[in-house]
């Protein structure tokens, strides 16, 4: 074979080469933009999901947010002894939960968790109306600042006890007791609010009302605590 046959079959062999390598380079730039054509797909579908997702806990959040003042579960009868928190939070002052429920000679446990907070029974020798059962020992923790500080009462009559946070009564930081299985009918705590307290008191005094004597088989109404959810507008406690 002569020098002149071989240069054109080395042309032609180049021709060909460069026509494979544009050929590869277009399946793989369709390839790419197909491929990102997917990504981008997948990428809007996740963020779709994961907005979605978002949305969900946010709400979850939201609404956590409201059960964590208090909104109590619903009363099963009296334990040996209940613990109480007292907290400050952007949406008021509050007890959590609102209502306990103990035995006859049950002990509750009232811990400050944030603020400056008291539990103080409605009761004469604290110059209050009484809302607590007759013959009842009082009581009056003082206000505890302390992160953790803590006041315990042993109750040994039985009946419907109410009280309050002396700072903070009258924006609705209000509390229930139940010792043993009293009747409702009678209970002083289960009366009329009284008429010289404000309405926010007597307001949140009738929603407990309502769940003590719901939960003690009475006429009461819904057990759960729905009223208070107006009293959460930051100048409103529980």
């Amino acid at each position: 074979m002569t020098r002149n046959d071989q240069l054109p079959r080395r042309t032609v062999l180049g021709i060909a080469s460069s026509a494979i390598g544009i050929g590869l380079a277009g399946c793989l730039s369709g390839q790419s933009e197909t491929d990102q054509h997917d990504d981008d797909n997948h990428s809007h579908d996740g963020g779709d999901e994961n907005e979605s997702e978002s949305d969900e806990t946010s709400q979850d959040v939201s609404h956590g947010g409201n059960e964590s003042h208090g909104h109590d579960a619903a009363l099963e009868g009296p334990s040996e002894t209940a613990e109480v928190a007292m907290a400050t939070a952007d949406s008021g002052q509050h007890f959590d939960p609102h209502v306990v429920w103990v035995e006859t000679g049950g002990r509750v446990t009232w811990t400050n968790e944030s603020g400056s907070h008291s539990t103080t029974a409605y009761h004469a020798d604290n110059d209050e109306p009484q809302l607590v059962p007759d013959g009842a020992a009082t009581w009056d923790s003082g206000v505890l600042s302390e992160q953790d500080a803590a006041f315990e009462h042993a109750f040994e009559t039985e009946g419907v006890y109410h009280y309050y946070c002396t700072p903070h009564e009258t924006g609705g930081m209000i509390g229930s007791v139940i010792v043993g299985t009293p009747d409702p009918n009678g209970q002083s705590a289960l009366a009329e609010p009284p008429s010289e307290k404000s309405d926010t008191v007597r307001q949140k005094l009738t929603s407990l009302n309502e769940r003590v004597t719901s939960a003690l088989g009475g006429d009461g109404g819904a057990s759960d605590d729905h009223s208070d959810h107006g009293d959460h507008g930051g100048h409103d406690g529980h």
